[in-house]
């Protein structure tokens, strides 16, 4: 892409000020912390409620950047860069790639629908790249950001798009249907998902289906309400070439007709219907989803007229998708960045972003890259672009892995290349992996799951994931309930909640939290030690560890004289000045902090004294998530609101102020001050289930079935015989128990896991390294994956089940429990 800065202005109807519009920019961004960004940047700078990049403007003046889309210019910033104005930067950034799409003419593959979005654009590019030079959606970019961000990726090489539309609202589509413009349009299946946003399923279908408005055809699966939406919408949108292609399991008046499916334990054989001839197709999955997705792309390769035999033979050969970006612990302190089943260019820009945000741990940045596919570019211009980008990146070693990108070698430097991965791997030992983050990017047919599992840290095989989006999507939502520069405060003691902490600190720095809480200061010498720059509070230091709070320039909470006058000592020792720290008043949960009686004398001791400085004022709710308690809380709320006034007063300082937590964020609004604490609703819990629903579900506690048996009627099942069978039982060992952090209390029947989306109900006693399930209505092997809890069951459900709370839950997951982090 080279786009004069000139042809944009009537495109944005921008105002122009700067000194050069007569130059090009070859590089779109919204990302201020891309190292990708330099002089031929266009940085678009979107403003929403949580985030405003405009602040972020100075400091890419700094780096290079020298043309900017804004919706005002910042202070100290006119004169210095180019500037395009505009009323509202993320319509500005939609009108640049609607205009972008309209500069090609190839066919647009347009899908949508609540689920199979992903999947049916990953199997469309394998099965279509033998014959086209392909520009997709990267990962899962199908947002009002997403879609054109994807959009602008396209070049004169390409000759088939496939990219996807996601909404959750009214409105939204017809924005995305002027960037995408499919020719092609593929309605996937209609679920539940962003119900929410809608009045009822037909809205939705309705909303959905705006972006085929041009499309020539519409793919789509059979039923009566979407019959029903589409008469109202073809009555609205005509086009004289509108073809309607449809396929069903039950309608026999769909074009595609599914006479028969036998699902086997892997694949499942159809037998279709098509214009009055019946073909054979074997899908090599089981599950309906699967099924559903691989049948939305058999009319695809019908629509372009691909032969039975050769429909068959690509389909034979799907695989699983993998979604996203994994960080794994590796071998010799390293971190694994696991993105090894897709390499195209633009999901390179998106690794290497991820990369950046993720390497704190260590300093060094290796990328193991295979061969690129479908750039659109030739091979000279590619790899150029392909080492520009790694040298941006400031990645310290590189190693190539494929007969193409080793031929160009020479471009990368401290670049190590092999021709195939077995070659890689028949050396790996030789290449001393230790103390560095790793990427691994690579097409699937490099097979680089075998380097991963290779420098994978081993453990056993039940694992804790962590979605990162869905903490990213929490803390938005949390803090659109804040008043403007009400700062927050993120609580990661107790490893995150159970989660990871440094990991999500790196996530919350990136999301520029203002503060971190921890409990105790290993736990922020952790952080510091993994390169997190935020300050930290430190909720409940000893006074032994005074010493290394100071050393880690930790902030420690002050809740006692006693405990003030030791750090004061230590403080005066050290010939400190102005350091910070946070003092605690007791309004009623009567834990840690002063009480009122106690606040002359703390006054008294900080008058005058210049070696500490009350950075913030602070207190804890004790009953803000239970409403019959309304009264105590708002009791605690004005009597903190006396004692800090007090102290404000008498010492004549401008603290910090904050006693809302998570609760107290959504049931307490006008209690906000100076800051909030954030604790669970992070991880996506909250005590009210009106709330809940806006949340999502962030850790996803994963085993895997060890062994399979079946016993008679009258044996037994683990310790005690706790369980005894009344009929003939299937029983799956699971390798999971109380020593991983499941409690005894969830066994004999009481609890359950999830097999392939079915209730299996926990056997007998849970025992220290395993349970035991009954599946004996599921069709299962060894091996397959076990849900502990996630989605289901709840760590809300189980909670409730065991008469605690979701905390105790979360944070007794053990240390032994592998976690891993995706996006």
């Amino acid at each position: 892409m080279s786009i004069n800065l000139k042809s944009l202005i009537p495109v944005l109807n921008a105002q122009w000020t700067g000194s050069d519009a007569d130059i090009f920019v070859d590089h779109i961004s919204i990302d201020s912390r891309s190292l990708q960004n330099g002089p031929e940047t266009l940085f678009i700078a979107l403003s929403g409620v949580n985030n405003d990049a405009h602040l972020y403007i100075v400091e890419l003046i700094e780096k290079g950047v020298q043309n900017f889309v804004v919706q005002y210019i910042p202070e100290n910033c006119a004169g210095k860069a180019n500037f395009l104005i505009v009323e509202n930067t993320l319509k500005a950034l939609q009108e640049f790639a609607a205009y972008y799409r309209n500069l090609f003419h190839f066919p647009i593959i347009g899908l949508t629908g609540s689920n199979g979005k992903t999947i049916v654009k990953e199997w469309l590019n394998f099965l279509l790249s033998p014959d086209y030079n392909i520009i997709r959606s990267p990962k899962s970019y199908n947002s009002q950001v997403g879609v054109p961000l994807s959009v602008i990726a396209i070049n004169e090489k390409h000759n088939l798009g496939i990219f996807e539309a996601g909404i959750s609202t009214v409105n939204e589509m017809i924005k995305l249907e002027k960037i995408v413009k499919p020719t092609i349009g593929v309605l996937t299946n209609i679920g539940s998902a962003h119900d929410e946003g809608f009045e009822n399923l037909q809205q939705k279908i309705n909303e959905k289906l705006l972006l085929f408005k041009e499309s020539a055809v519409i793919i789509y699966q059979k039923n009566p309400l979407v019959e029903e939406c589409l008469t109202s919408f073809s009555a609205q949108y005509s086009l004289n070439e509108r073809n309607l292609f449809s396929w069903s399991f039950s309608d026999e008046s769909a074009d595609v007709f599914i006479l028969k499916k036998e699902n086997k334990s892997d694949s499942t054989s159809i037998k279709y219907q098509y214009k009055d001839e019946v073909f054979n197709l074997e899908i090599p999955f089981s599950d309906s989803a699967s099924i559903e997705n691989a049948i939305s792309c058999l009319l695809v390769l019908l629509y372009f007229k691909y032969d039975s035999e050769t429909i068959q033979n690509r389909v034979q050969n799907l695989y699983p998708v993998q979604m996203r970006l994994e960080v794994k612990n590796g071998i010799n302190n390293c971190s694994i960045i696991d993105d090894s089943y897709s390499s195209d260019f633009q999901s390179l820009k998106i690794a290497l972003d991820f990369l950046e945000s993720q390497q704190k741990k260590n300093a060094s940045k290796t990328i193991i890259l295979s061969d690129i596919f479908q750039s659109g570019f030739s091979n000279e211009e590619l790899y150029s672009k392909v080492a520009q980008l790694i040298s941006d990146n400031k990645i310290n070693r590189v190693i190539v892995i494929g007969a193409t990108i080793s031929s160009f070698a020479a471009k990368f430097s401290n670049c190590i290349a092999f021709q195939n991965t077995a070659e890689f791997i028949a050396q790996i030992e030789s290449l001393n992996f230790e103390n560095e983050t790793i990427l691994i990017k690579g097409a699937r047919s490099f097979q680089f799951e075998e380097i991963v599992s290779l420098l994978e840290e081993k453990t056993h095989e039940t694992i804790l994931e962590i979605n990162l989006n869905s903490i990213s999507h929490n803390l938005n939502y949390y803090k659109s309930k804040l008043a403007h520069n009400v700062k927050l405060m993120v609580m990661v003691k107790a490893f995150g909640y159970g989660n990871g902490g440094l990991e999500i600190a790196k996530l919350l720095e990136h999301h520029k939290v203002d503060y971190l809480g921890v409990a105790f200061a290993d736990e922020g010498i952790s952080l510091k030690n993994g390169g997190i720059k935020l300050p930290i509070m430190v909720l409940n230091p000893e006074s032994t560890s005074f010493p290394s709070i100071i050393q880690y320039n930790l902030e420690p909470e002050i809740y006692s004289i006693k405990g003030l006058k030791a750090f004061l000592k230590i403080a005066r020792e050290k010939n400190l000045k102005d350091f910070p720290i946070h003092i605690k008043l007791d309004t009623g949960m009567h834990r840690l902090g002063f009480e009122e009686n106690t606040l002359d004398e703390l006054i008294q001791t900080l008058k005058g004294n210049s070696t500490v400085k009350i950075k913030s004022v602070l207190s804890h709710l004790a009953t803000s998530d239970e409403l019959q308690h309304y009264d105590f809380v708002i009791s605690q709320i004005n009597l903190f609101d006396k004692l800090s006034s007090k102290l404000i007063s008498e010492l004549n300082i401008n603290p910090i102020r904050h006693i809302l937590n998570t609760s107290g964020i959504s049931n307490f609004p006008d209690a906000q001050y100076n800051m909030v604490r954030l604790g669970i609703g992070l991880y996506g819990v909250s005590n009210d289930p009106a709330e809940q629903k806006y949340l999502e579900n962030v850790g996803t506690l994963k085993s895997i079935i060890s062994q399979v048996r079946i016993i008679p009627a009258g044996d037994s099942v683990g310790y005690g015989r706790r369980f005894m069978a009344d009929r003939e039982t299937k029983i799956a060992t699971i390798p999971i128990g109380y020593a991983d952090g499941i409690s005894r209390l969830w066994g004999n029947q009481v609890g359950f896991v999830t097999i392939k989306n079915q209730k299996a109900n926990i056997l007998g006693s849970v025992c220290m390294d395993m349970l035991m399930v009954d599946v004996s209505h599921i069709d299962c092997k060894e091996g397959d994956s076990v849900i502990i809890f996630g989605e289901s069951p709840t760590v809300i459900e189980m909670a409730a089940a065991l008469k605690t709370i979701p905390y105790e839950i979360m944070t007794s997951i053990s240390q032994r429990v592998k976690r891993v982090f995706f996006r």
